[in-house]
Parts: structure tokens; sequence; C-alpha cells
């Protein structure tokens, strides 16, 4: 069911199965497979979905491709509830270890928040990344357009921007790199430092030998209407005109709350087995997170293998559990 601030008191002594942080499409997946193993899971969403984000779904099979991300998460979310999972608007804010369970602190409400302690045997960390924008002085002016034809990911939209006046906006030289593959679909390409660091001399060459352009100046505002990004202004008033843009500019992970436990990483990601198993045994860590692409297709897939596998465990444990005796 989905928990108010008046029920948490309902589960002040009930020990969950697995409690799943993160309600994207990874956690989604995770709660559904979890409920019709008959384990009782609870699922905390601070509503920072990655995919809540994305306005279109072009290549996820089955879905028509201009499907919102936003639907995606909705009808998972009412599929949860349905089998009468457990689902909390919160944040987590720490998870400690205490042997046989996690105790997972939660802050309910942004205004006079409420804090509680939840217990799970097994944790699924679904929690994600954000990616990184532009930063301009009005940061409405780049949420008119992120998500639309102002893209984030390569392999998710490389197809879309096939052909067209490409610009490629990047935090570092090394972001930059984006440019080069984003050449197999458009030879119409155009980098921008946004005035924030330096570009080496070897960087340079190449891209000139790929024919493509450097703007290092400052970006004032991105120029379109109907979040359709037709271009940008720079400091200087130069108007570029673009037909579509790609920002590469790194993410933030969304999981502070496993600082407390020791976990294997890879970069920012955690490193999982082939059923996304943490090297804590008890801890699985799906979607973003985890080593490997950042792809929708595949975050569902990696919440349905985390949640088989925690079931597993528990059937070598417990044998049997039938309908109506989900453990307490």
């Amino acid at each position: 069911m989905q928990l108010t601030k008046a029920m948490l008191d309902q589960r002040a002594d009930h020990i969950y199965d697995v409690l799943v942080v993160g309600g994207g499409t990874a956690g989604l997946s995770a709660g559904i497979y979890l409920q019709r193993y008959l384990l009782s899971t609870l699922m905390i969403d601070k509503g920072k979905a990655r995919s809540f984000w994305m306005q279109e779904l072009h290549n996820y099979l089955g879905l028509p491709p201009d499907t919102p991300g936003r639907e995606v998460l909705k009808q998972g979310k009412t599929h949860y509830l349905d089998l009468d999972g457990d689902y909390l608007n919160g944040y987590v804010e720490a998870v400690v270890d205490e042997g046989d369970t996690f105790a997972v602190r939660v802050r309910i409400g942004r205004k006079n928040p409420t804090y509680r302690v939840f217990r799970s045997r097994y944790l699924i960390a679904a929690s994600g990344i954000i990616d990184h924008l532009p930063q301009l002085a009005d940061m409405q002016n780049v949420f008119d357009y992120a998500g639309y034809n102002l893209h984030v990911c390569l392999i998710c939209d490389g197809y879309e921007m096939r052909d067209r006046r490409a610009g490629v906006f990047g935090s570092s030289p090394g972001s930059l790199e984006v440019a080069f593959p984003l050449g197999w679909f458009t030879p119409h390409i155009t980098l921008f430092t946004n005035g924030g660091f330096e570009v080496g001399e070897e960087f340079r060459d190449r891209i000139t030998a790929a024919s493509y352009t450097l703007i290092e100046q400052p970006i004032k505002q991105f120029l379109g209407e109907n979040h359709v990004m037709s271009g940008v202004e720079l400091a200087d008033g130069t108007v570029v005109e673009l037909d579509t843009g790609l920002v590469s500019m790194g993410s933030k992970y969304h999981a502070d709350y496993l600082k407390g436990l020791e976990l294997d990483y890879s970069g920012g990601n955690l490193v999982t087995d082939a059923m996304n198993r943490t090297s804590h045994p008890r801890i699985f860590a799906v979607g973003d997170l985890k080593v490997g692409m950042n792809q929708v297709a595949i975050a569902a897939a990696d919440g349905a293998q985390a949640a088989t596998q925690i079931w597993r465990d528990i059937r070598r444990v417990e044998g049997t559990r039938r309908p109506g005796a989900i453990a307490a």
C-alpha cells in the first residue's frame, strides 16, 4: 500500500524481506518480481527517477516510441501496489548493517520532516543517478529543452541526431570525447566548453581533423520554442544554429546512504556479480548505480535478476512459503 505519515507506526516493528531504495524502472521491476515471489517489500522513492525526465522512450521493446518515461513509471508503480507492496515517498539517509537485518533511516517530508527507521533482511540499491546539465544564469532555460531534443545519452538517442547539426556540451576535454562516436550518426558537430575549461593542442588537432567546430565562449542561453532547441546564443550575442544537442557532463550518483558500508566500486558505480549482488551478500545494486549500460531495458532486467536471486536465497533457508504467511 501507499504509506503515509499517519500509517508509519503500523510498520514500526515490521521486518521486511527486502527494502528497495528507488522507484525508477529498476526498483519497480525488482518490487514487482519480489511481490510475485510472496516476499514482503518496502519501496522508498524520493521522486526523482531519471526516467521521469525522458519525454519519449524510443528503444524499449513493445512500447510506442513516443511513450513518456513518466507513463512507464506510473504503470509500474500501479502494478507494484496492486501486488500489495508497500511504497513510501521519502529519502533514505543511512543504512546500518545490524547483522541479520539492515536498519534504514528515512526522512519523510521536506517541511517539518518525520524520521523513521525501517528494517529489512535484504537491500536493493536502485536509487540511480541524475545527469549534470549546463550551468547557465537562467536554469529554467536549460530545463525547457533537456530531455526533449537536448539529449543526455548517445546510446539512447544517437539515432535521433542522425545527419543533424548537433551541439556537444561538456565539462572537461574528456567529456567532449563523446563527439567522436556521435560522428557515426552525424558529421555536423559543434563542441561547446561554455568557457569552463581549456582544450589542449592535441585535442584541437583531432577536432580539426574530424571537421568539427570548437566554441569556447560562455553560453548566454539556449534558443528555441515549445521545448525544441534551435541553437544557442553566446555571451557576445553570436547565435549558433543547431537542430539537436548532447549533454556530456557526468552524473550525480544517489548512493550517499551506502557510505557507511564496505562495498566494491569501479569509479562511481557499484561492482556486482551476474545477478547484481554487490560485495555484500545481502545488498544488490541495479540500474544506473551498477557497472554496465545505462538503459531502461537493462534496468528492468536488473530488477528481475536481483529479485530472483533474493528469492532463491530465502527459499534455500525457509524451504517453502505460502500466501498469507509473508514474514513479519
